[in-house]
């Protein structure tokens, strides 16, 4: 057993982890904006636990019993934000902080029961993929909208890093996942893009969020 502290360490260094296949101290300080030493002692910790390798001043790394445990985290916290968004009728701006709470729970059939109710979800309310009971995760090629040009038909499918204010945005502008996007324009001087969608003609979206949103090619240009 491990203690929700310690499984909220796991979680961002599987985050920070996951992109370069390691991670330092001074990374997790700043995350989770705490101290270096008291990072230190925890890493000393999990990797007691067989969770992390740890050696002084040199990069951390999670095992493959670090990794799974810390994958099935996020199962958990997604499956969650799923349910709150699929039967409860939250927004997907609003899930992220109670799915936060209940991802600590220690009670398998629970999250069992969960993916049964919802009909076995392969994607939590933000297009991010959930991991299965193993604790894998599958992975997509999606495209970063700001990598696409001027009449392409392009589908939404994620937004990635997301957070409450760039959700509430794209609420705003009734951008949601599943909908087809054309791209009218791209300004070359800025990256900004004009889009239509549904009855929007030419909604302007700045090169900033089209960073974070992910797409699947529908047609490109001239094909």
């Amino acid at each position: 057993m491990i203690s929700q502290t310690e499984e909220n360490y796991l979680k961002v260094l599987y985050n920070l982890t996951s992109l370069k296949g390691e991670a330092s101290v001074n990374e997790i300080s700043k995350q989770l904006d705490i101290k270096m030493p008291t990072v230190n002692s925890m890493m000393k910790r999990l990797a007691e636990k067989g969770l992390v390798v740890y050696e002084s001043y040199k990069p951390l790394k999670l095992t493959a019993e670090g990794k799974k445990r810390a994958t099935l985290i996020i199962r958990k916290h997604r499956l969650t934000e799923m349910y709150l968004f699929e039967k409860m009728g939250f927004g997907w701006d609003e899930v992220h902080h109670i799915a936060e709470q209940i991802e600590h729970i220690q009670a398998p059939e629970f999250f069992l029961k969960m993916d049964e109710l919802l009909g076995f979800p392969k994607v939590d309310p933000h297009g991010s993929p959930i991991p299965d009971t193993d604790g894998k995760i599958a992975t997509d090629s999606y495209l970063k909208l700001s990598d696409c040009k001027a009449g392409d038909i392009v589908t939404f499918m994620a937004v990635q890093p997301s957070s409450e204010e760039l959700l509430k945005f794209l609420t705003n502008r009734k951008l949601s996942l599943g909908l087809e996007l054309k791209i009218k324009q791209v300004e070359p001087f800025d990256g900004s893009m004009s889009i239509s969608y549904r009855n929007k003609e030419n909604e302007t979206l700045s090169n900033k969020v089209c960073e974070k949103l992910l797409v699947s090619e529908t047609r490109r240009k001239n094909s």
